[in-house]
This record gives C-alpha cells, sequence and structure tokens, in this order.
C-alpha cells in the first residue's frame, strides 16, 4: 500500500507543483496574511458565504503553555472544550454548536487528520501542534468542501509555519499545577543560498493530571525543509508525537466523588487478594504518530495556481487494562479447576488493544482568480488500513496452559475515500457576488475479521463481514454582499457523512444505520470599522437521519446509534469586538440555539439487560447541545506588559437524548487570566518574556463531559421504577501555570 500511495503521490506531483500567496480582510475577523501557503483552496474569505473564524499564532501564543488546540480555540463562537484530565493535557476534546469530534472536519495544510475510521481528532498524539501552526481557520456548519470525514457541524483547517528567511532560535519552559511542565525549542537556519529553508521544533511535556493518576507523557516534533524559487515553492513536512497517559475516562460517579473526593478516578480499580482495594499501575493509553506531507504548488500563469500535495500517516499503538470478573471463555481461555474442585469460569485478566493504521493519499486544486471570478477545482484520493487486535496478558491465579500475551480477535478495516469538487465566486455589482460549491464524494468501506465483542448466542466471537460503499453529492449556494464596512450573507447547503466504525462494530448485522443527511441554512450581517466591530450569524441545521443514541442494545449488549427521522438545531451567533485605544481590545460572543431530536424514543432495560420498556419523549434536547454559551476577553497590551482575562459561560447540557434531569450537567462560568512582560533591550537576546497563567479564576467546581444510563426494576405491584446513573469529568479547580520564552 504504502509503494503505491507514493507512487500516485509523485506522479500527480511530477504534473504540477505549487505556489500561492494570498492576502485577506475578513469583515469578522482579524487580518491574515497568508504567504506560501500551499493548500488553501479550502478555506473561506470575506466573499464566500460561510460562518468562520480565523485565530492567528499572536491571539494564542501567550496561552499556549500546554493545553492542547482545542483550549486554544476555546474562545472562539460556539465552541465547547473539556478534558480528561481535568486541567487540559493529556486526551482533550471539543463541541462547535453541539457537534461531537467525529462531525468535525480537521485539516493540516489541506490533509485530512480525522481518523478515517472513528472520525475522531486524537489532539494527545500531536502534542504541542500549536507552536507549529501559524493560523487555525475555524468554519461553523457545513462550510466549504474540504477533504475527509463529512463537516457535520464543523471544520477547523490548520496552517502549519511558514518557513522564516531569517535565523532564529527560541527556547521556551512552562511549569505549573499537578506537575504540569512543557519545554519546547525551535530553531531555523534561515535562507540557505536563497533557496532552502530547514525549521524544526522539538517539545516534552508531562502533567500528573487534577484527576488521581491522570499522567501524561508526551513528545512531539515538527519539521519541514522547504525550496522556494521564481514562483515554485516546494516543502517536506513532518510532525507528530509520542503519548502516554494513565485512564481518566471512565469518570466518576458523583457519590463516589463524595466519597473518595472530586479526583477519584475508578480506572484499573480492583479488589487485591488481601480484600482490600488497589489500582492497576499500568492502566494506559500508549500511541506514537508520525504525518508526513510533501507539498508542491506553481504559478501557472497570471490568475492560475495549481497546487498539489501527498501525505502518508503512520500511527500505532495500544492501551492495556485491568479488567474485573470476565468471562475466560469471551478471551478464548476454557475455564479452570481450583484444588479444591471449584471450577472458575470468571476471572480477572489483563487485556491490550491495538492499533496499527496507515493512510495515505493526494490532494490537488486549480484556482483561478482574475476580475469578477474567483474559482477552484480540485480533489483528493486518500486509502486507509487500520489493523485491530487483541491480546491477554494476565489472568489472576489462572490454571492451565495460556500462551503469552495471547490473541483473541483480529479485524481490519479498509477505506477509499474519493472527491471532487468546482467552486466559483462571481461579482455582480455593487459589492454583491453569487457563490457555488459541487462536491462529489465516493467511499468504499470494509471490516474483515472477528470482533471484540463475544456472541453469546453462537459461543463464538462474533463475526465482522462489513462491506459499505456511499456516494454523496455536496452541493452549497449563497449571495454575499462586502461594502465598505459592511458584510452580508445568505447560504444553504447539502451535507452527508457516513457512519463510524463503532457503528458497525458495535451493531447488528443486518440492521447497520445508513448515512446522514444535513440541509444547513445560514444568513449574518458584520459591521467593522477601526474602532469596533457587531456581527451575527444565523443558523438552522436540518438533520435527516441523524445518528443518535437511544438507550437501545444491539444483541451483543453494546450501545447502538440509531437513525432518527427528524432532528435539527438552529440558533444565533452574536459576536462583538471594541478598541477604543491601542493598548485595549475587548471581545464577546455569544451563541443562544435550540437543539432537538423530534419524537424521540427512549429504550431502558431491566437489570438483566433484557425486556427493554419504549418511553415516548416527544421532542427532546440533544445530548451535549447547551443553549447558551458565552465568551468575553479583555487584553492590554503596553510598554512591554500584556494581560488577558477571558471568561467562559455554558448552559446546561443534558447527557442523554431524553433530557433527564437527574444526569444533567450543570452550567458553569470560569475565567483565566493571563500575563506577562517582554523585555527587548537583553544583549545577545531577541527577546525574553516571563509570563503567568492563572485558570478557573475563581475557583468553579464544574463539570464538563460525563457519561449516563438508565434500569428499571419491577416493583411488588408490577409497576416498573425507573433510575438513573451516570459519571462526570471533574475540571480543575484555581490551577497556574508560569513560563518563560527566549527568542535568539
Amino acid at each position: 500500500m504504502k509503494e503505491q500511495l507514493i507512487f500516485a503521490g509523485l506522479s500527480l506531483c511530477a504534473a504540477s507543483t505549487a505556489f500561492g500567496e494570498s492576502t485577506r480582510n475578513e469583515a469578522d475577523s482579524l487580518v491574515v496574511n497568508l504567504h506560501d501557503v500551499e493548500i488553501v483552496a479550502n478555506r473561506a474569505s470575506a466573499k464566500v458565504p460561510v460562518a468562520f473564524t480565523n485565530v492567528l499564532k499572536s491571539d494564542v501564543s501567550n496561552a499556549n503553555n500546554g493545553r492542547d488546540i482545542p483550549y486554544l480555540l476555546g474562545m472562539t463562537p460556539s465552541v465547547v472544550t473539556t478534558s480528561d484530565a481535568g486541567a487540559g493535557m493529556g486526551y482533550t476534546g471539543m463541541r462547535v454548536r453541539g457537534s461531537d469530534a467525529t462531525r468535525i472536519n480537521v485539516t493540516a495544510n489541506g490533509i485530512p487528520i480525522n481518523d478515517a475510521e472513528s472520525h475522531r481528532v486524537y489532539w494527545v498524539n500531536m502534542p504541542d501542534l500549536a507552536s507549529s501552526v501559524r493560523d487555525i481557520q475555524v468554519q461553523r456548519g457545513a462550510g466549504t468542501s474540504t477533504n475527509g470525514a463529512g463537516a457535520f457541524g464543523a471544520s477547523i483547517n490548520m496552517i502549519t509555519d511558514a518557513p522564516d528567511e531569517e535565523a532564529y532560535a527560541e527556547l521556551s519552559a512552562s511549569y505549573g499545577s499537578y506537575n504540569s511542565n512543557k519545554q519546547t525549542l525551535r530553531v531555523g537556519s534561515g535562507l540557505l543560498g536563497d533557496r532552502w529553508t530547514v525549521d524544526a521544533r522539538l517539545s516534552h511535556l508531562g502533567s500528573d493530571g487534577y484527576i488521581d493518576r491522570a499522567f501524561s507523557k508526551l513528545w512531539s516534533y515538527f519539521g519541514q525543509v522547504a525550496y522556494n524559487h521564481k514562483g515554485t515553492s516546494l516543502r517536506l513536512v513532518a510532525f507528530g508525537g509520542k503519548e502516554q497517559t494513565y485512564m481518566a475516562w471512565d469518570y466518576a460517579s458523583k457519590e463516589d466523588m463524595e466519597k473518595y473526593g472530586r479526583r477519584y478516578n475508578p480506572c484499573g480499580q480492583y479488589v487485591a487478594d488481601n480484600g482490600s482495594v488497589a489500582f492497576y499501575p499500568d492502566q494506559t493509553d500508549n500511541f506514537v504518530q508520525h504525518h508526513f506531507q510533501l507539498l508542491l504548488s506553481q504559478r501557472l500563469s497570471r490568475g492560475w495556481h495549481l497546487t498539489a500535495a501527498l501525505h502518508y500517516t503512520d500511527d500505532n499503538g495500544y492501551y492495556t487494562q485491568y479488567k474485573t470478573g470476565r468471562y475466560l471463555q469471551e478471551y478464548g481461555l476454557s475455564p479452570y479447576t481450583l484444588p479444591d474442585g471449584t471450577e472458575v469460569a470468571k476471572s480477572d485478566l489483563v487485556r491490550k488493544k491495538f492499533n496499527r493504521n496507515h493512510f495515505g493519499g493526494a490532494v490537488f486544486s486549480v484556482t483561478y482568480k482574475r476580475n469578477r471570478l474567483d474559482a477552484a477545482a480540485g480533489g483528493a484520493v486518500n486509502l486507509f488500513q487500520g489493523n485491530h487486535f487483541g491480546q491477554v496478558d494476565w489472568v489472576r491465579n489462572y490454571i492451565g496452559p495460556i500462551d503469552p500475551l495471547q490473541e483473541y480477535y483480529r479485524n481490519r478495516g479498509e477505506k477509499s475515500d474519493a472527491n471532487i469538487y468546482a467552486r466559483a465566486n462571481y461579482d455582480l455589482w455593487g459589492g454583491l457576488s453569487v457563490y457555488a460549491d459541487l462536491q462529489y464524494r465516493h467511499i468504499y468501506y470494509t471490516i474483515k475479521g472477528t470482533n471484540d465483542v463475544y456472541d453469546w448466542n453462537r459461543m463464538t466471537p462474533a463475526t465482522l463481514d462489513v462491506s459499505q460503499r456511499y456516494d454523496f453529492f455536496n452541493p452549497k449556494a449563497g449571495l454575499n454582499w462586502v461594502k465598505s464596512s459592511h458584510r452580508a450573507y445568505v447560504s444553504w447547503s447539502v451535507a452527508h457523512k457516513e457512519p463510524v466504525r463503532d457503528n458497525f462494530t458495535e451493531g447488528d448485522p443486518g440492521r447497520y444505520p445508513s448515512s446522514e443527511r444535513l440541509f444547513d441554512y445560514e444568513a449574518g450581517y458584520f459591521y467593522s470599522t477601526r474602532l469596533f466591530t457587531v456581527g451575527c450569524n444565523l443558523y438552522y441545521m436540518d438533520y435527516t437521519d441523524q445518528l443518535v443514541t437511544t438507550g437501545e442494545l444491539s444483541d451483543t449488549g453494546n450501545a447502538l446509534s440509531v437513525n432518527v427521522p427528524h432532528s435539527y438545531r438552529m440558533g444565533v451567533e452574536l459576536q462583538g469586538r471594541l478598541q477604543p485605544v491601542k493598548w485595549f481590545d475587548w471581545q464577546i460572543n455569544a451563541t443562544l440555539s435550540r437543539n432537538r431530536i423530534k419524537d424521540f424514543v427512549e429504550y431502558i432495560y431491566d437489570d438483566d439487560y433484557s425486556n427493554p420498556m419504549k418511553v415516548d419523549c416527544g421532542d427532546t434536547p440533544i445530548a451535549f447541545s447547551p443553549s447558551f454559551t458565552l465568551n468575553n476577553s479583555f487584553t492590554f497590551k503596553a510598554a512591554g506588559f500584556d494581560g488577558q482575562l477571558v471568561s467562559r459561560y455554558v448552559s446546561k447540557q443534558y447527557m442523554n437524548n431524553a433530557g433527564s434531569e437527574e444526569t444533567a450537567l450543570d452550567a458553569y462560568f470560569v475565567s483565566d487570566l493571563h500575563a506577562g512582560y517582554t523585555f527587548n533591550r537583553i544583549p545577545s537576546v531577541k527577546s525574553l518574556r516571563i509570563g503567568v497563567s492563572v485558570n478557573n479564576i475563581f475557583n468553579e467546581k464544574y463539570f464538563s463531559n460525563g457519561y449516563c444510563g438508565a434500569g428499571y426494576t419491577v416493583a411488588a405491584d408490577g409497576s416498573r421504577q425507573i433510575y438513573r446513573y451516570a459519571g462526570y469529568a471533574a475540571q480543575a479547580p484555581a490551577n497556574f501555570m508560569a513560563s518563560v520564552t527566549i527568542n535568539f
């Protein structure tokens, strides 16, 4: 597979090289200067009728002291963040307009970053990537046509650092609460022979985590070699990381937190031979990921540019879990007999689950911009191979033959994903332009092998034999008006999304879910001057066959995601900015939304996970979709001093789609303070900055994520009594991080 990808990419790149240069003044954002950017065709400009926000390196640099990119984007409209370890390092995530990671398309230099099977982005595999990202554009809604997973709530396009013509070196270090620390070294050669540059970064991050034992040990790197001469640009980019984190994703119930404290972590807990409670020390996730991108571009003639890229991602890793009271038969082991004659069919064991993945392909685009027409056409071909297998590492007191690391399941997922698109923006008159974007996408996905789920009906590991094809047509159209300080737009978009891997591996053969469809309607207006900017965006996202959990279980006892016929998200996003003087900047944004599933039916099972009861709930809130979010920031910069106070409010959220009050996440309000001073007159040093961040300065005790479930018991009179349970992701109270950065 690797050879095929390399051959295809080199053939494409041999036919075309790329150079891109654009300067955009966005009516609802800051000025963004993009020079020598190879893949920008999937980015929106002020003339594209899309709701978007541009985030520059300078916007996040002072807060970039170890927290992942989701936290650095936390001030953009409609974004809600969470951290399993509670302090922003390790496993982190984000939702946009209530849409989770599987519905947010992420690219770096136009290359897909989402895992091809799960559709998720595991930011922990790319720690400190923010130190090598020049700017990020967050598009909300269906956005422009892009590569990779379908954008069903938002898309995030990152552009990595451009080559620097001047030699430089930068060393930064941070340390703070929970032994959190970060060290980063960046160096650049400057221009070599008027054509070549070399840039590199190496980072180490670590933390004990706020949650008990939720440590993280992270390494990452970034490197690029660039050639630029007479309109031809070539860049070889490599970035990736290595992570080890102790699991904290099981969360804790409020009852357990009252008993053991907010930092209690149930992961890895078991009862030792002496009857005491113990925790398995190696309940860890271990992963290595490498991204390689060959980016070439060529200016063809006046108005014409051709871009191409070859990419390959290699990742592999495993996680280790201590499991209590598991049937040995599920793991290919026979029951054993104790010396007293007792037969043991269930025992504690340690298992390892492995992923070894290969993902690669080619991306291209041709753009034309002249007079009234701004057009682009392009596409991509991507191939994925994912190998999944599990092994038993240890069984408590096992008697009988057992192979070291005995394998108990193995399957392979393969996916081909190709798309082609064409879009154009044509200026009509008086600042009015018309926009159209047409994309065709084809997916072929197979999973073959044995599942990690045991089929008790057949007394054998469940067999996986999945073969699915999808063909999607995604049109988009709109009108945009830009004149003087005004920008207004309306748009209509169609997006489709295929099911993720879990929908098949945890589903029932013969009743796999179908794909989802979104009609996205957007309308916005922005008014911008040097003094202030105000604007609003209205959206209505109408879903057909959206996949949601209903409580229904598969034949093997796994939670099913079910296509619901009708659901929607609607809301208004408000943004404002005031800068009365050069040294003070005030930015605020808020989202008011209504997120509903129509005629939702919940399934609740008894204690034996049988005899489901159906509860007609009517129109219910979509899980993890707060109806109100607010972000506010005050920024000060004067005479070397910089300070920023940022605040986030998130209203109540429900953790299931039935809108159960018993398992809701309460509203919370969190503020962070960043301050620093930069010394610019030190011999042999360009600059020295000393900074400190105090997160959650008002010591808010809040939960940002969790899970919930339900069951029922039958009373003596035959009535059914429903009970609910939940686990909560406790977030850190007031904590700090100090940093120092030296530039040479």
